[in-house]
């Protein structure tokens, strides 16, 4: 049986893009941000962290909580989904 590709959700996606944006605004190379998730104790290749942003490689639980820290906000943060707001949506409200 082939393996199938793992398809990254939509809250993957929104915590690979919110990782690239957060790193951007912070100054920080991928290289960088590697160095800081290693020196929490939490090594993560900065090509891992390449593949990561694209969407091309799931982020696991550890390296959330890594590059989280590393870049000083809450897992929360990078996982947070805003849904938007429809005016059909706002009626109900």
């Amino acid at each position: 049986m082939p393996n199938r590709p793992v398809e990254i959700g939509p809250a993957g996606l929104h915590a690979a893009r919110s990782i690239e944006r957060l790193r951007l605004v912070r100054g920080l190379t991928q290289h960088q941000l590697a160095a800081r998730c290693t020196a929490l104790g939490r090594p993560v290749a900065n090509t891992a962290l390449s593949r990561t942003e694209r969407a091309h490689h799931r982020c696991d639980v550890d390296d959330l909580v890594a590059l989280s820290s590393a870049l000083g906000v809450s897992p929360a943060t990078l996982l947070l989904l805003l849904p938007s707001v429809s005016s059909d949506d706002r009626r109900g409200c």
